[in-house]
């Protein structure tokens, strides 16, 4: 008698898109572009990843937050990306960004809440949002890409956060003064913890906040920005979303909105952009936000 296998184990695009935070969109346009990746057929026809793909798609979407760009990561393979991210870590997570990971593998969610509010308190929010938010969500994304932190644990740790950052920036008392700014993302951009921490260093500044949340038409946008007669939209975009999608997002909406709104686009898939986008301010560091809001306050003050 023949010997029998079992079957590869395989995950289906909806599975591989939660997992990896890769729209479904992107991994169908990676295996025209790339060949990778290679899915095989389930008996409906329907695409289905082994998991080994999977894995390497998870290191390729943290690399690309780290700035690779994904037409050579597909070259490497799974061992060759693991090496190439160990070399981003270049030093020793602080003790504190530690102690965060080990109650977040813990499910401790009231000690880490308890944790995360002593540390607000500590160092005021900008400071939080740039000294430890911005740091731990990267080492929370590294420990993710080793497998040392599920999915669910991530979306556990962004849900504490956001709750968090929102509590924080109601709490404090808007001054309202200019520039007036308008925060959410293009349709298909779902992440908004990158939008919650620039409203909070915009709020810190003293800027006029509206929020959208996330994944607003063009044409919505358009309405809004008017209605609230905004100075500026900023909108947030992912390593998931697609540069080219993003362009295109972004210079429909700069035909649609007033030439007197100007657009502010950051976030991992903005810096990855080859060439800018006219009529769009492209910022590439959430301290270039709160630059912004300076610069924007000098010229305005000559006018």
């Amino acid at each position: 008698m023949a010997e029998t296998h079992p079957p590869e184990l395989t995950l289906n695009i909806s599975a591989v898109e939660r997992d990896t935070g890769l729209s479904k969109d992107t991994l169908r346009m990676w295996e025209r572009r790339y060949g990778f990746p290679e899915p095989q057929r389930d008996a409906h026809g329907e695409r289905v990843y082994p998991l080994e793909q999977v894995a390497k798609l998870r290191l390729i979407k943290r690399l690309m937050d780290r700035g690779h760009r994904p037409g050579k990561l597909m070259l490497h393979t799974l061992d060759d990306l693991v090496a190439l991210g160990s070399l981003h870590e270049g030093r020793e997570a602080s003790l504190e960004l530690e102690i965060f990971l080990r109650l977040i593998k813990a499910h401790q969610l009231p000690e880490l809440r308890r944790h995360l509010s002593q540390t607000l308190m500590k160092q005021g929010l900008q400071q939080f949002v740039l000294g430890t938010v911005a740091p731990l969500n990267l080492a929370v994304g590294e420990a993710w890409m080793r497998g040392e932190i599920a999915v669910f644990e991530e979306h556990l740790y962004t849900e504490q956060i956001q709750g968090l950052l929102r509590n924080a920036v109601s709490s404090i008392q808007p001054q309202g003064r200019a520039p007036r700014v308008l925060l959410t993302s293009l349709p298909h951009e779902s992440h908004g913890l990158g939008l919650l921490m620039v409203e909070a260093l915009l709020v810190m500044e003293g800027a006029a906040c509206v929020s959208l949340g996330t994944e607003t038409p063009c044409s919505d946008i358009v309405r809004a920005a008017v209605a609230h007669r905004v100075d500026i939209v900023a909108l947030s975009f992912s390593s998931a979303f697609g540069e080219k999608a993003a362009v295109a997002g972004l210079e429909e909406l700069r035909t649609l909105l007033p030439s007197s709104i100007v657009i502010w686009a950051g976030g991992a898939s903005v810096e990855r952009m080859r060439r800018p986008i006219a009529g769009v301010d492209l910022v590439g560091t959430l301290e270039g936000v709160i630059d912004r809001v300076k610069d924007w306050r000098a010229l305005h003050a000559s006018l």
